[in-house]
């Protein structure tokens, strides 16, 4: 019996389906359509996902000239409870990337949030700022990219930053478990970043289950919280942070 090896990520094709063999050149349009693809951190996404991202870059590709395609965000996670379906597009040109978002809600019927930059910004959004660094450590692009960037931290916009977190100490009661974990996931990332940690999605959940002593990330998403014991430990992670991002912004003002 001949043995006959497949990629996880592959389009249109389930664990258990039945499939057909044939030689090569029979189907090129799926392979050249799966060839597309440069997956990050990503061990396996569902066959429908993988034919809304290619469809997503086709629709993109059609409406404006583009030197990469990521795709991003909770869409890549296990299973259909995303919000939205994240994309950063690199492009030189002055794109208004809500039209783009329209273009592919009516076209796709999915919620999506476009980002249109170049690839200097990005570079600097990579070199300065952890959220940055969290969201391109797991995507899908449709060009390989490598970026070599060196630390720099503005302490200005981790401020900005760390301040959405602060809606979750305010409006704990009324918040779902998945905005907690938003919020909690950004000032995580935002408290690795400032003590020089390497920042990925796998490293800021590693740290929540420290922190909050967690068998499971989902105890957040899902809304099980001991609310005092939580809401204690995140109010002094906050506080370590928002001092230590503080003491650097006086230090700069000198």
């Amino acid at each position: 019996m001949d043995q006959i090896y497949i990629p996880k990520n592959r389009v249109g094709l389930g664990v258990g389906d039945y499939v057909e063999i044939k030689p090569i050149g029979a189907n090129l349009q799926d392979e050249e359509r799966e060839r597309k693809l440069y997956f990050y951190k990503i061990k396996y996404l569902e066959p429908i996902k993988l034919d809304i991202i290619n469809r997503v870059i086709e629709i993109i590709d059609e409406e404006i000239k583009n030197d990469n395609i990521i795709i991003a965000g909770s869409f890549l996670d296990k299973g259909f409870e995303f919000a939205d379906l994240d994309i950063v597009v690199l492009c030189n040109a002055n794109i208004d990337d809500k039209h783009i978002d329209e273009v592919l809600e009516k076209k796709i019927g999915i919620k999506t949030h476009v980002v249109i930059i170049n690839n200097s910004a990005l570079i600097v959004g990579l070199s300065s700022d952890p959220l940055y660094q969290m969201m391109l450590s797991k995507c899908v692009a449709k060009n390989r990219f490598i970026y070599r960037i060196k630390k720099k931290i503005d302490y200005k916009i981790l401020d900005l930053h760390l301040l959405k977190s602060k809606v979750l100490m305010q409006n704990y009661d009324v918040l779902n478990g998945r905005e907690k974990y938003y919020f909690t996931r950004n000032m995580v990332a935002i408290y690795l970043f400032l003590h020089s940690k390497r920042i990925d999605r796998e490293k800021v959940e590693k740290e929540i289950k420290d922190i909050f002593n967690l068998n499971d990330i989902d105890g957040i998403r899902l809304n099980m919280l001991d609310k005092e014991s939580f809401l204690k430990r995140y109010k002094e992670i906050y506080n370590k942070t928002f001092d230590k991002i503080m003491e650097n912004i006086k230090d700069g003002a000198k």
